[in-house]
């Protein structure tokens, strides 16, 4: 059944603002743009690590949206539509940057997370997100795909035309990067 066709006194909030989208009602975009914005430019900011870009692409996406409305079925997730046409725009920017991948072949072995005492250096989030915003591009990108976008390797890997193992490599060497970076980071607010 489409969003349409079920009687709108029924559907969820989003579904309606949906409904009234595709039926071209101006206040409904500004809705639907108002519900998600914030936490979509949150991902198009810890991907790029720019405001500026991040801002620039969040309205990319949300055209795109708008756009597609239409092509939106009714059992799929709005939410997860948006965060993965969001994630394409990240995605496609960090490529034309020329993103950047250590590529270790399958054969390769991929690194082993170590134990870390994690007591020998404080990690506030403020620390950890500057940490974050420090790293190459492309170890900020699997960093963000698989801990808070929580794409599997795998997805990471398709997405990325990388190997599985270069996905696992550069997830394992953003951590330890971030680790660093944060321990550095409190040696120098001394």
């Amino acid at each position: 059944m489409s969003l349409s066709a079920r009687p709108l006194e029924k559907m969820p909030v989003t579904d309606k603002i949906v409904v009234r989208c595709r039926k071209g009602d101006v206040r409904a975009f500004r809705e639907l743009y108002d519900a998600y914005s914030k936490a979509m430019y949150n991902i198009c900011l810890r991907m790029t690590g720019h405001t500026s870009d991040a801002e620039d692409i969040l309205q990319e996406a949300f055209v795109q949206v708008f756009k597609n409305l239409e092509k939106l079925s009714s059992d799929t997730s709005l939410t997860a539509w948006i965060k993965r046409i969001v994630v394409n725009h990240c995605l496609s920017y960090l490529r034309k940057k020329k993103m950047y991948f250590e590529e270790v072949g399958d054969e390769t072995d991929v690194m082993e997370e170590r134990e870390v005492d994690e007591s020998e250096h404080s990690m506030t989030v403020s620390a950890v997100k500057e940490a974050i915003s420090q790293l190459p591009d492309g170890y900020r990108t699997v960093l963000n795909l698989y801990i808070f976008e929580e794409y599997s390797h795998r997805e990471i890997a398709s997405m990325l035309g990388i190997s599985e193992s270069t996905a696992k490599t550069q997830f394992m060497r953003a951590k330890e990067k971030v680790r660093q970076l944060v321990k550095q980071n409190a040696n120098i607010n001394k």
